[in-house]
């Protein structure tokens, strides 16, 4: 449950990288945005089920 909460924070996180390039922001400010989306992928993966019952 927490790994699909993870990857929908991180699929807006996406969006949100997108919509700043779009509106010209600065590259911290995306590059911060890109890391937490990195981030939260990341632990949507960590999180995923191996198949234990």
């Amino acid at each position: 449950m927490i790994s699909l909460i993870l990857f929908a924070a991180a699929g807006i996180l996406v969006g949100g990288v997108i919509q700043l390039v779009k509106a010209g922001a600065t590259k911290f400010s995306v590059g911060i945005v890109g890391v937490l989306a990195a981030l939260a992928t990341a632990g949507g993966l960590a999180w995923w089920p191996m198949g234990e019952a």
